[in-house]
């Protein structure tokens, strides 16, 4: 792999950063579930990718009533996955191969079945074991309502009451309890797995929720709450992040926060420099296939990181969000958990068209890229069959909300194989789609006008091009419909969201295009195109 980049102590500033759903990327043992064995069989097409980073969606031991992100146990991989053993070799393989590893850490809640809750349903009210934890009693005549207006994240009320009469809060599923992080042995468990899993070898964490885990010691309503939010984005999170970075430090490790803020000079706090490194981008990520739009988006982004020397995030989609090819197939082209619903019309030749742009466009921008498992295969979001979903935010919405089983179907590896190529010798956990077989890798690694093929292009030119790691983002055009930029002073991209043509700027050679210019030379709508406009 050219390393150059990757072996830089800032490698993360520019990284292209490979999302695992390791349940859905490779079945190794033929069970229907993919496993870390899958996932080391299918390193080299990683590396030939060309990818610097691995980010694995929780592993962990869990009951998997949320896709593992209620962990039972973090220093025991799920049998399902396999063992701590080849979580080891997996990492250093991935290192040899010159990719690093990024793993989860789930700091909001545990499982039910975690060690902790267990206890603390068997220790009863006002026992240590449940200071762990947010046990409230309840309200009303009898303790029989909620102790607090809130509600989950997934909808309904996040408050379950047990046997004896207290009630206990989850932001998320019920199986998810919250921790008190006002405790100090909740703070000293969670820097106690960070080194477990640095002195392993990994390069990063992801903090999932970040902006979730403090909370008010009050609880208090939402309604008529005069101040700070009671469990969004409170000011103590900013110390338990800084004890989190002294460790990382130690170890060379970097950090990636789920942050979702309206608020920039809020979002920003969390990348001061003895805070996270990096945090998703969700402004990009949600927004319309708009020129304006994203234009602004961008410009947003860049602004809020510059204040702190952080760099950017870019991405698409993940195993949260509508696929790209869906979602840019649709009359409504931006995301929003509140309207997903079920038979939304896409036209997949379009959605491919534009999601094939705007892999160029991010891959172009400034800072750091997440590119998610089967995104590079172009894949659409799976009608998964109604009696076949398993994601609670379907059932706990009583079955309105389609929930995220559709961007979380296995990949198709081999067109030819059981399957798919999944790997499975029995119906995987989720079923793919009948003609996903056409998608299939094999397939795709010899077309030259596939998916997988542009990407794989356009990451090698990303590595080995100077200004997509350290030139500034200049803009060239002021048209609504046209992001026209250079990066340095030889690279420029150019995207044409307008029902026209457009005319491209005077440039010695066409590095990539994400679909043929016209005959004249012009760039078609929906289409964008990296430009050398005098030679290095």
């Amino acid at each position: 792999m050219e390393g150059s980049q990757l072996a830089a102590d800032d490698w993360w500033r520019s990284a292209v950063i490979y999302q695992v759903y390791v349940r859905s990327f490779a079945d190794g043992d033929g069970d229907g579930t993919g496993d870390l064995t899958g996932v080391r069989s299918r390193l080299p097409y990683l590396a030939e990718l060309g990818v610097d980073a691995l980010w694995f969606t929780p592993w962990y031991l869990s009951p998997m009533a949320d896709g593992g992100y209620d962990v039972a146990d973090y220093r025991v991989v799920d049998p399902a996955f396999g063992t701590l053993a080849e979580a080891e070799k997996l990492i250093a393989e991935a290192r040899e191969a010159g990719i690093r590893t990024i793993i989860d850490i789930v700091p909001n809640h545990v499982s039910d079945q975690h060690v902790w809750f267990r206890a603390a349903l068997a220790a009863g009210p006002g026992s240590p074991e449940r200071e762990l934890f947010h046990f409230r009693p309840g309200r009303g005549e009898n303790g029989e309502l909620p102790p607090n207006d809130w509600e989950s994240e997934f909808g309904g009320v996040p408050w379950t009451r047990v046997e004896d009469g207290e009630w206990y809060l989850h932001l998320f599923a019920t199986e998810q309890p919250d921790l008190n992080w006002a405790h100090p042995a909740v703070r000293q468990e969670h820097e106690d797995v960070l080194r477990f899993w640095f002195e392993r070898g990994v390069a990063g964490v992801r903090i999932d929720s970040a902006a979730l885990v403090a909370k008010d010691p009050a609880l208090p309503d939402l309604a008529g709450h005069p101040g700070p939010h009671p469990y969004v984005d409170r000011d103590e999170l900013h110390d338990i992040y800084r004890s989190w970075r002294a460790i990382a430090d130690e170890f060379g490790g970097i950090f990636v926060g789920e942050v979702w803020l309206p608020d920039s000079e809020r979002f920003a706090r969390y990348l001061r420099p003895d805070e996270l490194h990096t945090a998703f981008n969700f402004s990009f990520l949600s927004c319309p296939w708009d020129g304006e739009r994203l234009r602004r988006s961008i410009d947003e982004t860049l602004a809020e990181h510059a204040p702190v020397g952080a760099p950017a995030t870019w991405v698409l989609c993940n195993h949260d969000i509508t696929r790209t090819v869906t979602r840019y197939g649709r009359e409504d082209t931006s995301f929003a958990f509140t309207s997903k619903a079920f038979g939304v019309p896409s036209d997949p030749e379009l959605g491919t068209r534009r999601a094939r742009a705007a892999a160029l466009l991010s891959l172009a921008l400034p800072g750091t890229v997440y590119l998610y498992q089967g995104e590079e295969l172009g894949l659409p979001e799976a009608d998964v069959p109604l009696d076949r979903i398993q994601d609670p935010m379907y059932f706990r919405s009583q079955g309105r909300a389609p929930g995220r089983d559709g961007c979380r179907t296995p990949l198709p590896w081999a067109a030819d194989g059981p399957y798919a190529g999944f790997g499975s010798t029995v119906e995987p956990w989720l079923p793919l789609p009948p003609d996903w077989a056409s998608r299939a890798a094999d397939l795709q690694a010899t077309d030259p006008a596939s998916m997988l093929t542009l990407y794989r292009e356009a990451l090698r030119l990303r590595r080995s091009l100077p200004e997509l790691h350290t030139g500034q983002l200049r803009w060239l055009s002021e048209d609504r419909d046209i992001l026209m930029f250079a990066r340095g002073a030889t690279l420029v991209c150019a995207v044409n969201l307008a029902d026209t043509p457009a005319e491209l700027p005077a440039h010695t050679r066409v590095l990539l295009a994400s679909n043929p210019l016209d005959a004249d030379g012009r760039l078609p709508k929906d289409t964008a195109v990296w430009l050398a406009v005098r030679e290095a």
